[in-house]
């Protein structure tokens, strides 16, 4: 008796997934970034994700302002600016303020693999730290390794004075109905009588020169994003940081204008009709009439 055959296959494939991803791995020995998957994975703003990969794969000392990333980039600086704040509220990025013995005052940024890990060049590396937001991150006393070193930036020595609120009775008039006046654009652009105060001055030196406060809402309302992270004054301060040129000057000439000279009213003295003459005199159909009676 022949032996019964079967069409079915032995056993099923186990490698590759029925759906999703199906990652081609290619061994990298040159030109790569190694990124964890926290990061990576992180959720919110895919836009968050990009700007800490792209700084990353930076070498240190490279320039990671808001500008510079903006010409690598297609985002505006709206959004390169809030991925920076989500960076740095997550730990990965941090700023110091450092003094130097000049005086001056040097700004270095830091970016972390893993939040809340700090250079240790002298021993073992030790293990990650729990990520915990850096809300105020401590002055250093020592200058850190260049290793850890992204962008170092220099700038003359400020005080550091405390800003006391304005009151809202002494701020220009002008600047606060401007202000006040942004919630009927959009109704998200509330104030409160402090930010008011403290965004009336930035606006009076805009309209000193010369700019009509229609054109200044107009530039405070264009290209608002679509969800506010943070307070409106925040986004309206950033806008009133530069002071716009003056408008030019009308071209104002030393002869004072010619006025056309007005004909008087006089009455015809044929038909005593009314018309403008330099001369008294007849009227145009008079003259009509009488030069058809001459010639005929």
């Amino acid at each position: 008796m022949a032996e019964p055959q079967s069409n079915a296959r032995l056993r099923a494939d186990a490698g590759a997934p029925r759906s999703g991803v199906i990652h081609v791995r290619t061994r990298l020995t040159a030109d790569f970034t190694v990124i964890s998957n926290a990061l990576a994975q992180r959720r919110g703003s895919a836009v968050t994700v990009g700007v800490a990969a792209y700084i990353l794969s930076l070498p240190d000392g490279s320039p990671v302002s808001i500008a510079a990333l903006c010409e690598h980039f297609t985002e505006g600086e709206i959004l390169i600016s809030r991925a920076l704040r989500e960076l740095e509220a997550g730990g990965y990025l941090e700023r110091r303020r450092e003094r130097l013995s000049t005086g001056q005052i040097r700004t270095r940024t830091y970016f972390y693999d893993v939040p809340g890990d700090t250079p240790n060049p002298d021993g073992p590396p030790e293990p990650p730290k729990p990520r915990r937001p850096r809300k105020q991150p401590a002055p250093a006393t020592a200058v850190p390794p260049a290793s850890a070193t992204v962008q170092e930036t220099v700038q003359p020595p400020v005080q550091a004075e405390a800003e006391t609120p304005v009151p809202l009775a002494d701020a220009d008039p002008r600047a606060v109905a401007v202000l006040a006046a942004l919630r009927r654009v959009d109704p998200r652009l509330v104030l409160s009588a402090q930010e008011a105060a403290h965004l009336a001055p930035a606006v009076t030196r805009w309209l000193a020169t010369g700019l009509l406060p229609t054109q200044i809402t107009d530039h405070l309302t264009a290209r608002l994003p679509g969800q506010f992270l943070t307070r409106p004054v925040g986004i309206l301060g950033y806008r009133l940081k530069e002071t716009p040129l003056p408008l030019p000057a009308p071209a104002t000439s030393a002869e004072p204008p010619v006025r056309p000279a007005v004909v008087p009213m006089r009455n015809c003295d044929g038909c005593d009709r009314g018309f403008r003459t330099a001369e008294p005199g007849r009227c145009r159909d008079c003259r009509g009439r009488d030069q058809l009676r001459a010639a005929g």
